[in-house]
């Protein structure tokens, strides 16, 4: 690992239900880097965050953040699954979902103090739900539910966090918002990793793309990522490329993926 790398993936490999989800997946963010991880369905996206916080065991490989095993220092990689994932019927508050990022500091057997309070105050003031603390988290809506599961990854105090499709099934509005957050975590210093369908967006506001699929097939700058060699690579023969536009048609829908927000049904079905 560089001394300016914060995350190290190396030959990283990961079985799922029998068959190897990831395959030596090497690679390296840096401090404070921001990461867009794409490919289609089942390429492995939501495998790779889900290892990286220990959820699935490596089958070969080696994972450091900051030069140590995940899990063993004071400072985590946080992470924010796919909303499909939640159960938003639980009886919680949102102030009571964002407390839960400080219980990996507290313990089990210890009370939240004034400071964890104040902190979990400041994060939602920070994400614009402060208004919003007592509100049962159900009732929100997409975007303001992402808002609220983003806190409590900050609350967390985390020095990596992984963002598991959190434009999917929000409106444009909420969608920049998201990316004004993420900006201003990169002013912090905060390393992001985001799984994204949104080719254009991993394009235009991202300073590094991972294009996997089951195997990393490229990683950099996006305009090194995003050719058509790799795109037909990642995609197959649903990918195309037309007058310089990514055409990617995955599902049979014709849609283009370099221009458009995937379905919500367009998800990583498949992946673990």
């Amino acid at each position: 690992m560089s001394t300016d790398d914060c995350l190290s993936l190396e030959n990283v490999t990961v079985a799922y239900r029998g068959r190897t989800a990831l395959d030596a997946v090497t690679m390296a963010v840096p401090h404070g880097g921001q990461v867009a991880i794409v490919g289609p369905n089942g390429a492995g996206k939501s495998t790779l965050f889900k290892a990286l916080v220990g959820l699935l065991p490596l089958r070969a490989g080696r994972i450091e953040l900051r030069d140590r095993a995940p899990g063993t220092q004071a400072q985590p990689i946080a992470y924010v699954p796919q909303r499909e994932e939640v159960d938003w019927t639980f009886p919680v508050t949102v102030s009571d979902v964002v407390m839960m990022g400080r219980y990996g500091r507290l313990g089990w057997l210890r009370r939240p103090r004034a400071a964890d309070r104040e902190l979990v105050a400041d994060c939602l003031d920070e994400l614009g739900m402060a208004d919003f603390a007592g509100r049962p988290v159900g009732d929100l809506s997409g975007g303001q539910q992402q808002r609220v599961f983003l806190a409590r990854a900050l609350a967390q105090e985390p020095h990596v966090l992984l963002l598991d499709e959190p434009f999917s099934g929000v409106d444009v509005g909420a969608k920049e918002a998201l990316l004004d957050i993420l900006e201003r975590l990169r002013r912090r210093g905060i390393t992001v990793l985001v799984s994204t369908h949104d080719l254009q967006t991993a394009s235009q506001r991202f300073e590094l793309v991972a294009l996997l699929n089951g195997r990393l097939i490229a990683y950099g700058p996006p305009p090194e990522v995003f050719t058509a060699e790799h795109i037909g690579t990642a995609f197959g023969g649903h990918a195309l490329f037309l007058e310089g536009m990514m055409v990617i048609d995955e599902c049979g829908t014709g849609e283009v993926a370099g221009g458009q927000h995937r379905r919500d049904h367009e998800r990583d079905v498949g992946d673990a």
